[in-house]
């Protein structure tokens, strides 16, 4: 009879956890409470920061300041995109932070609540500042669409069964509990099944591009990414991106069907 109720909790637990995204209008499967990967965050990325070398965003450092001024206008178009569309609300709590990282991992991410690192590694890859803007963009969509959401609460359902929400707020700052959500936002290069799956790939890249375009880059930029990406896979490299779903090939076809859609937001800005 335990069982049964158990079994009985844990599916009305998936039922309840399964939302529809306002804007992708997809269903996802979301058992964690944003508000509480947001306070996770906040720690996980000073933790983060105080490990890794910060390279500050002066007029000495032209990356770091690039990083920077190109964030900014990611958050300021995503802003203006929720505003326009009676949305503002979905930012609450949301307090972006932007920051380049010496590594030489071809790697960045967004934690929920707008954390934001990019490694100096990828800017090899990038090139310019049109083709940083569409990866900084494609990794803020991942935290506003709530896919590290997804992820944790995928592996959490798989670990911790019936008992998933108060296993979660108990353990949340275990080292178990961190790794999790470390692997969710994209921070490890060793995701195995927190990979990031097809469908949150290509909303990542479809909105990543409507950003870039509204913040004044050139979506377009984002196809040539790809195959430069591609091309560092095929000479031995292993950038973060490539380790998920699809492959390059695939996305690269899918980036050009959304080039016509995120055009119309595109108005050219000076540096």
């Amino acid at each position: 009879m335990i069982k049964k109720l158990a079994g009985l909790i844990a599916i009305a637990a998936i039922v309840v956890a399964c939302t529809t995204n306002a804007i992708t209008g997809r269903s996802q499967f979301k058992l964690l409470p944003e508000s509480q990967l947001q306070q996770m965050a906040v720690g996980e990325y000073q933790s983060f920061l105080s490990s890794n070398k910060v390279i500050p965003a002066t007029s000495s450092n032209r990356d770091a300041e690039m990083v920077s001024r190109v964030g900014q206008r990611i958050v300021n178009a995503v802003t203006t995109f929720f505003k326009q569309n009676n949305m503002a609300q979905e930012l609450e709590g949301y307090q972006w932070e932007i920051k380049l990282v010496q590594s030489n991992e071809a790697n960045a991410w967004c934690m929920p609540g707008g954390k934001i690192v990019v490694y100096t590694g990828l800017l090899p890859i990038t090139q310019n500042e049109a083709a940083l803007a569409n990866v900084m963009g494609h990794e803020v969509s991942h935290a506003l669409f709530g896919h590290t959401n997804e992820r944790m609460s995928q592996a959490i359902a798989a670990q911790y069964g019936g008992s998933i929400l108060d296993a979660f707020m108990a353990n949340k700052s275990s080292a178990a509990m961190r790794n999790i959500f470390g692997s969710a936002v994209g921070m490890s290069s060793q995701l195995g099944i927190l990979a990031f799956g097809r469908k949150q790939e290509l909303e990542a890249d479809r909105y990543g591009m409507i950003w870039a375009a509204m913040a004044g880059y050139n979506p377009e930029e984002a196809i040539g990414l790809w195959e430069r990406m591609q091309a560092y896979a095929g000479g031995g490299g292993t950038p973060e991106f490539l380790s998920t779903h699809p492959g390059p090939e695939r996305r690269i076809e899918q980036l050009r069907k959304y080039l016509p859609e995120a055009m119309k937001y595109y108005r050219p800005v000076s540096k």
